[in-house]
């Protein structure tokens, strides 16, 4: 079992940026696949970016290329997303996701919410234009 918890959203002005981290606790993380989506109102829950936790290879969604930074320190089991350049757009709430890839070197990285496994409680970040 893995537990998620998030932490370091809140209300920043566009072009501005936040830190959110996910302190990640349960189990030995070397096969699994960290990630962020993020869910606006009235809208699907998209996936933003994710990190393998061994080989610290990355994905990002086209539409926070450039501006969001995911990573991960194994010392302390966090995985913290920089983000800069701030847009409204970027209004929503944040969770971080996890799943056992089950490979220390996976073929592919899931971007779906449904095949994620294991759910923080979500951080709200809103940006005011």
């Amino acid at each position: 079992q893995v537990q998620l918890v998030e932490s370091g959203g809140g209300l920043v002005q566009a072009g501005g940026s936040l830190r959110l981290s996910c302190a990640v606790s349960g189990r030995t993380f070397g096969t699994y696949v960290m990630a962020w989506f993020r869910q606006a109102p009235g809208k699907e829950r998209e996936f933003v970016t994710s990190i393998h936790w061994s080989r610290g290879s990355t994905r990002y969604a086209d539409s926070v290329k450039g501006r969001f930074t995911i990573s991960r320190d194994t010392a302390t089991n966090t995985v913290s997303l920089q983000m800069n350049s701030l847009k409204p757009e970027d209004t929503a709430v944040y969770y971080c996701a996890a799943y056992n890839s089950g490979s220390y070197y996976p073929i592919s990285i899931r971007s779906r919410s449904t095949e994620y496994d294991y759910w923080g409680q979500g951080t709200q970040v809103t940006v005011s234009s």
